[in-house]
């Protein structure tokens, strides 16, 4: 068994990384034909069109993992049936559970490998490869809005902790590439729901620990128990201007992020600790919930499709050419990827459970493998 395990190992690895390899060279060659048109604007160029497709194609490589290893799965099974090799292993006493079992043991090596690339490796180059576009169109983040960005945060009795004592609702005017935030606005309510305080300020720099530092600060007070009348409104308001003040606050540039990522994108740490900030604040959170058991489940649906491989292994080859086969994984790895985003899509509308809606499109096509199976062997 440890002999055909290497050589089940060395045959489906290789034909997996062809595969992958081919999708990412085709899905390259379409977004670089893409982004030739953004060429010219500002200081972007040919090199940064090119180095901006380069950096995404680690995300392509985690959504496309579940497809080129069923492809793959698929190539190499078929290949097996058609020399006559998998014949001679079921004659040498290999059952369909040993089979199994084999493509399980290869199949951890690349949820393993999209576990990897789905956390730490796409979300920061997906990040980077859009600051570097940023950069040299020379353009900010958030100027798509119009009426800049808004974000709601939680006012703490001390600091980071302690009970909420009031909430704060922040507007950006532009986030710049390094992340620095310009025209920034905050108005502070207490508990009840009255308005305490406004802030102005031109500039805000992140420096760690929930600590923001925000330059050429206007603050308007709004004095406990004083009516603002247009008699005694100048004792009803207490401005304040400094040079710098540092304010603490939830907000961090990770959680800014989000507010234009795509959540299939992002990390599961990211993911928690937005949806924990959404929670804080009343915030609706089954968008991303969905979205962080999609990241959760995600990898294993590898082990799915190598799965749904498995029963062509056992379909003669003068049933169907390696061709038509590897036509017919393609068309079932494009359907687990529709599935996958309608299931949630229509679990958002529905209001399904986060686990159920992200598990379902995995399970439906596990049965659909359990059930070729049971049926190539009872024939």
């Amino acid at each position: 068994m440890k002999v055909l395990q290497r050589y089940f190992t060395a045959e489906i690895v290789r034909s997996v990384i062809f595969t992958l390899i081919a999708f990412l060279a085709l899905f390259t060659f379409f977004d670089l034909l893409g982004e030739l048109k953004s060429v010219g604007r500002g200081g972007y160029k040919l090199q940064h069109a090119f180095g901006f497709v380069m950096l995404g194609l680690p995300n392509y490589a985690y959504e496309l993992m579940p497809i080129a290893a069923l492809i793959g799965t698929i190539y190499t099974l078929s290949q097996f049936a058609a020399r006559s090799e998998f014949t001679i292993m079921r004659a040498s006493s290999m059952s369909t559970k040993m089979a199994a079992w084999m493509l399980i043991k290869i199949g951890l090596i690349f949820v393993i490998a999209t576990v990897l690339i789905g956390e730490l490796v796409a979300p920061k180059s997906t990040e980077f490869a859009e600051k570097v576009k940023l950069q040299a169109q020379g353009s900010s983040i958030s100027q798509e809005f119009r009426s800049g960005l808004w974000s709601k945060d939680v006012i703490r009795q001390n600091g980071m902790e302690g009970d909420i004592i009031g909430s704060r609702f922040i507007n950006i005017r532009e986030i710049r590439p390094d992340g620095q935030l310009e025209g920034v606005k905050m108005y502070e309510f207490d508990s009840e729901f009255h308005m305490t305080a406004m802030i102005l300020a031109n500039h805000a720099d992140y420096q760690g620990s929930h600590v923001w530092r925000l330059s050429d600060v206007v603050k308007t007070d709004f004095v406990a128990g004083t009516g603002a009348t247009t008699e005694n409104i100048s004792t009803a308001l207490a401005t304040i201007k400094t040079p710098q003040v540092d304010m603490v606050s939830e907000v961090t540039p990770e959680i800014l992020a989000v507010l234009f990522a795509d959540p299939d994108r992002m990390s599961l740490y990211n993911l928690h600790s937005y949806i924990n900030h959404l929670k804080e604040n009343n915030q609706h959170t089954e968008r991303y919930e969905i979205a962080f058991w999609k990241k959760l489940i995600y990898p294993f649906s590898v082990l799915v499709m190598m799965a749904l491989a498995l029963p062509f292994a056992y379909l003669h080859f003068r049933a169907g050419g390696v061709s038509l086969k590897i036509f017919t994984g393609i068309m079932i790895g494009v359907s687990f990827q529709l599935v996958n985003s309608l299931f949630s899509h229509v679990g958002l509308l529905n209001t399904w459970p986060p686990l159920i809606t992200a598990a379902l499109p995995s399970l439906i096509f596990l049965l659909a493998a359990m059930g070729a199976l049971w049926r190539v062997e009872r024939h």
